[in-house]
């Protein structure tokens, strides 16, 4: 590389440097002016810099190129300077430079366009082969190699026919003409289809010819394809048009493309009203769910709407159709659900009166077979076969209203209306006129000719009243009215009304507290009480838990689409140790979230499925707790406990929240608001 010295450091010196900086190894930069904008640069790439040429002009230096514009600075260069060292004018040295610079580009231009047809030859999937007049190969793409097993090193520069002996393309250069799809067999066995043609220049003068060609293998596998594209069609087509269910397909644009004779049959509307018509011209009313699955590409489930010139009521599932991850229009499915409906409409009237018609449950669905529970249902027999009003006392979930149907479906007026009510659900205003019924006009809102209540509807069946410990006492009064007389008023009607209605109550309170409190009728409390059955609570008949555990878990297999089998010996030893305060409800309660919790693949559930059961005796020792002695708040003390028992929870899970929730028979949700609360959120985390 040449030594350069440049003098003069002004903007030309400064170009000359910029262009010589890649090219040339510049020995320094010289000025006058200290402050020149060249020296700086200089400085930067640090080239050696000075004010006096003469300090660096020795043998070393191969050019001189003088950028000042200054005679006498030429002259003194051209004097001082040894004979090796060529002094340029500046003038000079840039349209060399320059020169020096459109070559590189023009080159890397050439080399940039040879790069890319080379790219677009080696891309194609057809074999190309080029060769001169000589028939010397000049062009060899890798199709080509792969096809007819030669590499494009051994190829280039070789005849033509030791590269491919039987290759015709000789013939070409003496014809001059196309020879299109010709077969060939190649020295390895294969058949390629090809084309050979003639290349001539501007003038019309033959240079050399081209083979384009496929191993026809390819073409002989998409003709197969094409076939069985066909006849895929054609199953397809008749696969949709032998469908009962509406189909509908359009385009990416939204125009109809398909429809099947069960659309036309549906909506009314033939092939000619919508092939190449947009998807809202067969809706009545409603927006075109395929333009909304066209905009999002998401499917739409269930959208209710009327299609047709009649106005057809269906329900229509629209799904995108994508291929490689493009767009290609939506394929819709038309239920008519107008009969359905229709259908649906009369199944919910006829289970609404089936309901109040008949109670569910006999005496074989009570399940036990302790003395207790042998005695209850007894007597529960024995009160079904008379009119006396029954009396269910016992604690929640002990099954008070599995007895009342039990009693209703084993008395004579089985065939008649057995209604249910809840006292504690329905407000004190509502009830009287829900029990008695109301005349036109006995309140605002009254319904016009007013309305018959529970009792009359209830006229030769039975009335079961669940928590009648919550009775007010106006309601107290007008239901002694009915035991006594057998009669009821409306509410704002003066005349009786007679009824035959036979009273099933329950309550799980104590009626005798009422009593002494003021809040119950001692009188009613003597009429209901004529035949008292008392349901022993769960605790106290604990040798029925293997048969409630397995009429249990039939019961959550149908709600739940489960197949767990039993309880093993474990889990029911679990079951029994437990005192269970809610009872059966309480054990129907546990079984489930047992269930739910279950892998599918089990079908026994065992103590480890089941939550953490803490008997009476436990929940009512706090243990090392604070002591109430210590002057604390309940809530407090309450509080300090609830966090002892998560931390005990959390340890024993090694902080796993999933399980601790689980075996405490609380949400996960519900879980992380304890820990927020007391201050736990990262307890267990390294």
């Amino acid at each position: 590389m040449k030594k350069i010295m440049i003098v003069g450091a002004g903007k030309g010196g400064t170009a000359i440097l910029e262009i010589f900086k890649e090219t040339a190894d510049i020995q320094a930069v010289i000025d006058i002016d200290p402050n020149a904008p060249g020296l700086a640069v200089a400085r930067q790439r640090r080239i050696a810099t000075g004010t006096d040429w003469r300090e660096f002009l020795t043998g070393e230096i191969d050019i001189v190129i003088e950028v000042t514009g200054d005679e006498e600075v030429f002259k003194n260069l051209r004097e001082a300077r040894p004979k090796e060292t060529v002094l340029i004018p500046g003038s000079v040295a840039y349209l060399i430079a320059t020169l020096m610079e459109e070559k590189e580009q023009l080159i890397t231009a050439l080399r940039n366009e040879t790069n890319k047809h080379d790219l677009i030859f080696d891309s194609t999937g057809d074999g190309m082969v080029v060769i001169n007049t000589s028939g010397e190969v000049i062009l060899f793409n890798r199709s080509a190699e792969k096809v007819i097993g030669v590499s494009k090193e051994d190829a280039i520069g070789n005849h033509i026919l030791d590269v491919i002996p039987t290759s015709q393309l000789l013939r070409v250069l003496s014809t001059k003409r196309i020879e299109a799809n010709q077969e060939l067999v190649l020295a390895n066995g294969l058949k390629i289809i090809t084309t050979r043609i003639p290349i001539m220049d501007e003038d019309d003068n033959l240079i050399g010819a081209c083979s384009v060609f496929k191993d026809i293998t390819d073409v002989v596998n998409l003709a197969e394809e094409i076939t069985n594209l066909k006849e895929i069609q054609t199953m397809l087509q008749a696969i949709i048009q032998s469908s009962e269910e509406a189909i509908s397909v359009v385009d990416e644009e939204g125009r109809g493309i398909l429809i099947n004779r069960a659309y036309t049959r549906i909506t009314g509307l033939t092939e000619e009203q919508v092939i190449g018509q947009p998807a809202t011209a067969d809706i009545s009313e409603g927006e075109s769910m395929h333009m909304k699955v066209l905009q999002t590409r998401r499917p739409v489930r269930g959208a209710a709407m009327r299609v047709g010139p009649n106005k057809k009521e269906v329900v229509v599932n629209v799904a995108p159709i994508i291929v490689d991850g493009k767009l290609k229009g939506s394929v819709g499915v038309i239920h008519d659900v107008s009969e359905i409906q229709n259908l649906n409409r009369e199944l919910n009237r006829a289970r609404q009166i089936i309901r109040t018609l008949e109670a569910k449950y006999s005496f074989q669905d009570i399940i036990g077979q302790s003395i207790e529970m042998t005695i209850a249902v007894e007597q529960a027999k024995l009160g079904a076969k008379t009119p006396a009003t029954v009396l269910l006392r016992g604690e929640s979930g002990t099954g008070k209203e599995l007895f009342a149907h039990a009693i209703h479906n084993a008395s004579d007026r089985k065939f008649n209306k057995f209604i249910r009510v809840n006292c504690a659900a329905i407000s004190e205003s509502l009830l009287e006129s829900e029990l008695f019924g109301y005349e036109e006009g006995a309140f605002s809102g009254a319904k016009r000719g007013g309305k018959t209540g529970f009792f009359e509807e209830a006229n030769n069946g039975s009335v079961f009243l669940d928590e009648i410990g919550e009775l007010s006492a106006s309601t107290q009064a007008k239901l002694l009215r009915v035991l006594q007389e057998n009669e009821i008023v409306r509410v704002g009607g003066t005349k009786p009304v007679p009824i035959n209605v036979r009273i099933i109550a329950a309550t799980n309170v104590n009626l005798e507290k009422g009593i002494a409190a003021g809040t119950f009728r001692e009188d009613l409390y003597y009429r209901l009480n004529r035949m008292p059955i008392h349901i022993p609570p769960l605790r106290k008949r604990k040798e029925d838990i293997p048969l409630l555990c397995e009429r249990l878990i039939q019961k959550i297999n149908q709600d739940y689409g489960r197949n767990v089998e039993g309880a093993s010996e474990a889990a029911v030893r679990r079951l029994m140790d437990y005192d269970w305060p809610g009872n059966v409800r309480e054990l129907e309660n546990v079984l489930g979230r047992a269930i739910i919790f279950m892998n599918y693949n089990e079908t026994i559930i065992e103590a480890t499925h089941l939550p953490e059961l803490r008997d009476k005796q436990a929940a009512e020792t706090p243990g090392k707790m604070t002591s109430a002695d210590s002057g604390e708040t309940l809530a407090a003390l309450i509080d300090q406990y609830e966090k002892k028992i998560l931390i005990h929870t959390l340890s024993r899970y090694n902080g796993n929240k999933t399980l601790s929730a689980r075996s405490l028979g609380i949400s996960v949700r519900n879980l992380y608001y304890k820990l927020e609360k007391h201050d736990l959120e990262n307890f267990g985390v390294q």
